[in-house]
């Protein structure tokens, strides 16, 4: 592998950008793309598909076959409030391959015995966030019910582009919280990205059901997220 090849690999994996390594079977000669780059037609529709699986294999292309080596940032999952459906989320959350993280200021609820293995923030999300930021392979949910507390990283999980944004509540609930994001200057379109009543319709009741449905919400929409593939390299 070539030096310019491995530094751009290693550039996207420091900014957590997706990246593929495209090998001409027949020559040899390699090029890295990047979730950003300007990339279009079939070779785009190749990668999109590749990125969306974040799985490697072996595509045909004009006429030529290629290995697609792909290469995904971790995804995660950032939950806000350490309650029921947390302590479940976060145990399946990390079997189905996410980095988990909890957060919640309130250390009644947020404690090491009920999270064990789980890495625990016991600081308000406006802290918390600022020392490890969200991003676009962060899935965020926000289940505490307080606005004091879920409000701030839901607007930031919009400004950051994160591939989900899920809050618990009813639909009065949800309607509320729009309009309070709605007075912060959050267009309709933006308000449409938020999952609320969060998780799959399944009927789920329980905490380990609706636990259920989110990680199925979240896994949904990691699989078919739109992929931006345009001009602009990862510096």
């Amino acid at each position: 592998m070539e030096l310019a090849t491995l530094e751009r690999l290693n550039a996207c994996r420091r900014a957590r950008v997706a990246a593929a390594l495209i090998t001409d079977i027949g020559s040899g000669d390699a090029s890295v793309i990047a979730e950003g780059d300007e990339l279009d037609g079939v070779r785009g529709e190749a990668v999109a598909s590749a990125f969306r699986s974040g799985r490697s294999s072996v595509v045909e292309l004009d006429g030529a076959r290629y290995f697609l080596n792909v290469y995904l940032p971790p995804p995660d999952i950032v939950v806000i409030g350490a309650v029921h459906i947390s302590q479940v989320l976060a145990k399946m959350a990390a079997l189905a391959g996410f980095g988990v993280r909890i957060i919640d200021p309130r250390t009644a609820f947020a404690t090491p015995e009920r999270f064990a293995g789980i890495n625990l923030v016991t600081d308000w999300p406006a802290d918390a966030l600022k020392d490890k930021p969200l991003d676009t392979y962060t899935a965020l949910v926000a289940v505490t019910h307080d606005p004091k507390i879920d409000d701030f990283p839901i607007a930031e999980a919009l400004r950051r582009g994160c591939f989900y944004v899920g809050a618990l509540g009813s639909r009065r609930t949800h309607a509320s919280r729009l309009d309070r994001l709605r007075a912060e200057g959050f267009a309709d379109k933006a308000l449409a990205r938020i999952n609320g009543p969060v998780g799959l319709p399944i009927g789920a009741s329980s905490p380990a059901e609706i636990a259920v449905a989110i990680l199925a919400q979240i896994i949904e929409a990691l699989r078919t997220r739109d992929i931006i593939l345009r001009k602009g390299d990862v510096q």
